[in-house]
């Protein structure tokens, strides 16, 4: 078990890390490849790259396996890595962080669905911890490896770690994961609800980034094709019948409000302590290990408690109010770095008591045919969350500030840079309401009890039966 847990702890280390190291590095490559602007187009294609995938690997390891479809999603994130190191223009290293972002997806389902095959769901609280370990580390290691780097090296020099780590991955995924076989289907994949799916994510991002009404369009005619598809589909890739489940539903809106209130935020904490505290990119990173630190020790011991006592619904309503108020105090306390660090820990304290519950919760809601689904549901939904949290929150940093469209960071005149200090800190407090609701649904939260079998065990009964 040890080896099936370090292989799929490394790959959705992999997935989360990329997420974030990125994050220092934006200046850095704007001032390479092209202007401030540009910015928010670097991590957007990432994430929406990444959140149109994530039911396809949902529904295909429930189809194919889970071992397999994480192992081509190892495949396509290397390759990905790869070129985007080699990119020599900004168009050319979004286009390949999208491709990096089509392996990425899998990355994070994949793992998340496996561990949920392996462990029952009682017994899954002590893993949130490994888990919730390797969000923290790509959110603390990241951005500290990302400054590090830039600040000795090149941004170029961040993607030269993923050819190693993905090897490793898939030794170990080769040599330690046995799941069971899937039962065969001849149902044909719902390729149509798919690509709606993909055309809403695009539209919800396109239209935080750009203010254009049509992609809003886009987003609501993809959303509505989705709806049909999923009435009508033989497998639907995100059936209508779990959102009438409520412990499925309200994780599933949970998750998208934080998304969008967390990644909206820490993507952009970086480049604010960098531009208007002339901070270096070592030293922005190192600011957000204070919340990730909350964030791991509160995921340690809530996983713990949750198997103890087999309770799990105190832990995100506790999370999300603690969240709350640490986003608020985010935006009161950015001019003043200590502070900050304080309400950033604050912020990852909640945050710890509710990610990877909400995933926790969702299995648990489901039957084994279905836990590839709703698991690719909750963080497919995060994902989206994300996708247009970085966009809005990039296009107000932008519109506020008054950033020329050609600058680069080391170009800026202190006018600017005051302009920018002073238009970031409202931007990130705006995002507490979001965690507010998300508190507000977390009250609504179904108690279930959690199962003390696994689904492997569960197939391996099934298999057995005449």
């Amino acid at each position: 078990m040890a080896l099936v847990l370090a292989g799929l702890v490394l790959a959705m280390l992999l997935g989360a890390l990329d997420q974030t190291i990125m994050a220092p590095a934006l200046p850095a490559v704007a001032g390479d490849l092209g202007g401030l602007d540009q910015m928010p187009g670097v991590v957007t294609a990432y994430l929406v790259a990444a959140t149109v995938v994530m039911p396809v690997y949902g529904k295909l390891g429930d189809r194919y396996g889970r071992k397999r479809t994480l192992q081509v999603a190892v495949v396509v994130f290397v390759a990905g890595a790869v070129l985007c190191g080699l990119a020599a223009s900004m168009p050319q290293l979004i286009a390949f962080r999208a491709v990096q972002g089509l392996g990425g997806g899998g990355l994070v389902i994949g793992a998340q669905a496996a561990i949920g095959e392996l462990v029952s769901p009682r017994e899954r609280g002590r893993y949130l911890g490994y888990f919730g370990a390797a969000y923290v580390v790509a959110a603390v290691g990241g951005p500290l490896l990302g400054g590090f780097l830039i600040d000795r090296l090149s941004w170029r020099w961040i993607f030269a770690i993923y050819p190693p780590l993905g090897l490793l991955t898939l030794v170990l995924l080769a040599a330690a994961l046995r799941l069971p076989r899937p039962e065969a289907t001849r149902r044909p994949l719902d390729v149509a609800g798919a690509l709606a799916l993909a055309a809403t994510v695009v539209g919800v991002v396109l239209a935080g980034q750009t203010h254009r009404p049509t992609f809003l369009l886009l987003a609501a005619g993809g959303l509505v094709a989705w709806l049909v598809s999923a009435r009508y589909a033989a497998d639907p890739i995100l059936p209508l019948r779990l959102f009438r489940e409520r412990a499925f539903a309200v994780p599933v809106g949970i998750s998208l409000a934080i998304g969008f209130a967390l990644f909206g935020t820490i993507t952009y904490m970086p480049a604010y302590l960098q531009i208007a505290m002339r901070a270096s990119a070592t030293g922005a990173g190192l600011l957000v290990t204070a919340l990730m630190g909350g964030a791991l020790l509160a995921t340690v011991v809530s996983g713990r408690l949750i198997t103890r006592t087999g309770r799990y619904k105190p832990f995100p309503v506790a999370g999300t109010a603690v969240a709350t108020a640490g986003l608020a105090l985010v935006g009161l306390t950015a001019a003043s770095p200590p502070a900050l660090a304080a309400a950033m820990l604050l912020t990852g304290w909640g945050l710890g008591m509710t990610m990877q519950v909400m995933v926790l919760a969702a299995q648990n809601a489901v039957s084994y045919g279905d836990l590839g689904t709703a698991t690719s549901s909750v963080t497919f939904v995060r994902q989206i969350g994300a996708s247009a949290g970085v966009a809005v929150v990039g296009a107000l940093i932008t519109l506020r500030s008054g950033i020329p469209a050609t600058a680069t960071p080391a170009e800026l005149p202190d006018g600017v840079r005051e302009a920018f200090a002073a238009a970031v800190p409202p931007v990130f407090g705006a995002m507490a309401p979001l965690l507010a609701v998300a508190f507000l649904l977390s009250l609504a939260l179904p108690a279930r009890p959690l199962r003390t079998t696994a689904h492997v065990d569960e197939a391996a009964v099934e298999q057995q039966l005449p």
